[in-house]
Order: structure tokens, then sequence, then C-alpha cells
């Protein structure tokens, strides 16, 4: 009897888990069938487009004048380029895009750097005998001076404002800035070519400058009289560079370079003591 009784427990058992498991797929499907909240549709974010990065060498702009460029390009404060060319003019350029912000037509051709002063007054030389200062801003000339041969050389200005520039009249010069006026002019022995050198300034103490006729010389900033001269074994058409502790450097026809002794203890404190503004020739003004 309890055997029979076990038979049907487990018969009744049995039929009972049969029941709940066709039951789960069921609960299963009510619970997949919950309804799903909609996923809205959401626009990629906006990106700002990618500036491509310029490589070293790329051409930014360019700026054709009318002739051969062998003026070295000076740059003011504000970023404005001033450059000279063999089409007897002198640019003023925006460093930036270009464009040309004014020209100032001399009578020949511009071969000389122009030197930038500290009121941002522009001084450059002309193959017509000249000397030109000229507003940086507007390009109107402000005053020229005519010396008696081509101006090749590159002005200098002092500590006190005086520009002074080398002709191939076998001169130095020096001009005060703001009038023109000459306040000396230093000759040098004679050649063909003359003064073709940029001078270059010491503290209170000498101007440096080269000559075809061989010399270097050391001039007094103030009286324009010779402090000394060294000759070398060919033309100077080298522009002289002053190093920190005094030492000139210059080269020669002669296939050499001088390290000189001076008592100057670097370049003067101006806004453009020589060609280039400083020893590095960055051409900036400070």
């Amino acid at each position: 009897m309890k055997h029979l009784f076990f038979v049907l427990f487990s018969l009744i058992f049995l039929a009972g888990c049969e029941k709940k498991k066709e039951a789960e797929p069921q609960d299963q499907a009510k619970a997949s069938a919950k309804p799903v909240a909609p996923v809205s549709k959401q626009e990629p974010p906006k990106t700002s487009p990618k500036t491509t990065a310029k490589k070293p060498g790329t051409v930014l702009w360019e700026f054709e004048t009318g002739g051969d460029v062998d003026s070295s390009p000076a740059i003011g404060p504000d970023g404005t380029v001033y450059i000279g060319s063999k089409d007897k003019k002198l640019y003023a350029i925006n460093g930036k895009s270009g464009v040309k912000l004014w020209e100032f037509k001399t009578g020949d051709s511009v071969r000389s750097s122009p030197a930038i002063g500290s009121d941002g007054t522009v001084y450059v030389g002309s193959w017509d005998n000249k000397l030109y200062a000229i507003n940086g801003k507007s390009g109107v000339k402000l005053w020229e001076y005519e010396t008696g041969g081509p101006v090749t050389s590159s002005p200098a200005i002092g500590s006190d404002g005086t520009v002074y520039v080398g002709s191939k009249d076998n001169k130095l010069y020096a001009l005060s800035g703001k009038s023109g006026v000459k306040l000396w002019k230093f000759k040098t022995g004679f050649h063909l070519y003359g003064v073709g050198s940029s001078p270059a300034i010491g503290p209170d103490s000498a101007v440096y400058v080269g000559s075809w006729d061989k010399k270097l010389y050391a001039i007094n900033p103030k009286s324009g009289v010779k402090l000394w001269e060294f000759e070398t074994g060919g033309s100077v058409s080298s522009s002289p560079t002053i190093g920190s502790d005094g030492t000139v450097y210059v080269g020669s026809y002669d296939n050499k370079l001088y390290a000189i002794k001076t008592d100057s203890k670097g370049l003067a404190k101006s806004s453009w003591p020589m060609r280039g503004q400083n020893p590095q020739h960055t051409g900036r003004a400070p």
C-alpha cells in the first residue's frame, strides 16, 4: 500500500514539473514583449574643419617687383617688410599677406638694404647717388641727401639717431637722421667702386667700415676723424660685424676672414647699428 502511494505521489510530482517547464517560455515571451523606449536619432557632433599645418619650405606668398632684387629685407615692429628692387623702387609689403602697402620710386636701382629708425623712418640708398629717408607708414619722402656716387652701402643708425652710409665716391657720410643735414664725411683711398661696405657702429667708440682700397677703417662717430686703419691683401666690400667682446670680423678679396681687436664692447644701443640690425642678421627692428 505504501509502495502504491509512493508511485502515485511520484507521478503527480513529475506532471507538475512538466507544466512548470511549459510555462517558463511563455513567461519569457511575456517579459520580452514589454515595450521598449524608442532610441532617438542623434546627429553626429559637428566638428570644425581641420587646418592643415604647412610644412617647412611651403611658400606662404610671393610678391613680384619689376626688377632683380639684390636688396635684403628689413622687418618693422608691426611686421611690415621693406625691400628694394632694381626697378628703382622701395616697397612696403604686409608680412602676413604679401599685399603691397606702398611703393616709393627713386631715380635708379635700389640695391642698398633698408634700415629702420626708432621712430619708424626707413633709410635706404639708391644708384641715383642718394640716400632717402621715408615715412615707414605712408611711404612719403621725408628728405634725401645726394652723394657723389651710387649708394649701394646699407645705412647704419647710431644711438643718437645719426645715419652712417658709404658711397661709391669713396666716402663715408654721417647725416642727421631727422633732417638729412651732413654732419661730416670721411674720405677713403681711391677706387672705382668706392665704399660699398655697410658700416657697423660700436657703443660711442667707433664706426667701422671697409673700402675697395683694401682697408678697414675705424672712425670717430662724432668728429669723423680716423682712429686707425687695417690693410688687407684685397678689396673690402664685406660689411664688418662686431662681437660682444669687441672683436670686429670682416672679409676681404684676398680670400681671408679677419678678426681684429678693438675697444668696442659690442654694438651701439640703437635701432639699427649695422647691416641686418644685428650679428645674426635677423633684419628685424627691436
